[in-house]
């Protein structure tokens, strides 16, 4: 697909989607990259604009040079959106209380701290990015597992003994850093799924290696 075909593309697809006042963003291709230059009313509008090019098949990669515009009469102090950032994290209930350090900046939040879960990371970032007056979001939050053989093999057992009855014995856990390693025996092939799922149940598994054997 050439890049004027990419870049028609893209307009379209701006065009066609009401969270996005196309009008304001400039569309420029060469060799599969896409440059959007102009502006936007918030920052969920300058994301938004970004995951819809991102979907385009044919582009490489994006250079985003859109810039967040307030009116002047509505724009927000750094301190109310500091305010505003800790109490939307605090309500949502994926995010562990009191874990996430806000500062903000010229309308530029700054996330740090320590999470378990990769989706709590994201939760954090995504509730503050919608707030009115973020000009950007920048995300340190960090992802630290916590993963302990002793508890990730009792999640096994306890998920097994409530699908099926089996040999406990059967099965031997490993884990090293953020990976989970299964071996063993079990009596039927659903055993495997559910050992398994049961793993990745288990707060900063990042992967699981399953070498469980149907005997």
């Amino acid at each position: 697909m050439n890049d004027k075909v990419l870049r028609q593309s893209i307009i379209d697809a701006l065009d066609f989607d009401p969270r996005v006042h196309a009008a304001n963003v400039g569309v420029a291709v060469e060799n599969g990259i896409a440059t959007l230059t102009g502006h936007v009313g918030s920052y969920a509008e300058k994301t938004t604009v970004e995951e819809i090019v991102h979907r385009i098949k044919g582009i490489r990669a994006i250079a985003l040079e859109i810039d967040v515009r307030y009116p002047s009469d509505k724009k927000t102090d750094d301190d109310q959106i500091a305010g505003r950032a800790i109490a939307v994290i605090a309500w949502d209930a994926m995010v562990p209380e009191g874990v996430v350090e806000v500062k903000v900046e010229k309308g530029w939040v700054s996330l740090s701290g320590m999470v378990p879960w990769h989706f709590q990371r994201q939760a954090a970032e995504t509730a503050v990015r919608k707030l009115h007056g973020v000009v950007g979001v920048i995300n340190r939050i960090e992802v630290k597992p916590r993963v302990k053989a002793t508890d990730v093999k009792a999640k096994i057992l306890a998920a097994l003994k409530r699908d099926a009855e089996f040999e406990a014995d059967g099965i031997h856990v490993d884990v090293l850093g953020d990976k989970v390693i299964l071996d063993g025996k079990i009596k039927a092939w659903h055993e495997r799924t559910v050992a398994e799922r049961a793993a990745w149940s288990a707060p900063g598994v990042a992967s699981v290696e399953d070498n469980l054997k149907v005997a």
